[in-house]
């Protein structure tokens, strides 16, 4: 498990190698489930789970008490997380980011929609269900984030956090 990183940046928080230890079984019987495939699509899953956590109430709070320098006027001038000052909880990243990429992205691609026992979409509500309770565990923590950049995360950089659970009916 490790972040790719490209010209000093992070770009994903998982790897080929990572999705493929997760369901090996999947990989075996979809050949089209390449490297050059499934790289882009963990790309665009660790962006997403970026944006999912700069929408929080959790970052909002947490970053609107730690700058003091920004003029904040409306929840768009909060800017996003910075996927390179997440220190801690690194494989919970990798963990995530290859769920996120399942669910979103991998097995819709895949799934015959036509049959509601077909496996594949069963699958994309289990990593669903377990990517939406990890981001909601990282929150909880608020212990991963290095937000004055200076390679360490000091107590005070921690803040639990709180996720609202949602009724559906």
């Amino acid at each position: 498990m490790a972040f790719i990183i490209e010209s000093g940046s992070v770009t994903s928080f998982a790897e080929y190698s990572d999705a493929v230890t997760q369901d090996q079984r999947l990989f075996l019987s979809n050949e089209s489930l390449t490297d050059d495939y499934v790289e882009p699509l963990l790309i665009r899953a660790t962006e997403r789970i970026l944006t999912r956590l700069r929408a929080s109430s959790w970052w909002r709070s947490y970053f609107i008490e730690r700058d003091t320098a920004t003029t904040i006027n409306t929840v768009a001038d909060i800017p996003a997380l910075d996927a390179d000052r997440i220190l801690a909880r690194q494989d919970d990243f990798t963990d995530l980011c290859v769920f996120v990429a399942f669910s979103d992205y991998i097995l819709p691609g895949i799934a015959d929609f036509g049959d509601e026992a077909n496996s594949e979409r069963q699958k994309m509500g289990y990593y669903k269900q377990r990517g939406d309770e990890l981001i909601a565990e990282l929150i909880t923590a608020g212990d991963w984030y290095d937000f004055d950049n200076d390679s360490t995360i000091d107590t005070t950089e921690k803040q639990p956090g709180q996720v609202n659970l949602k009724r559906i009916r």
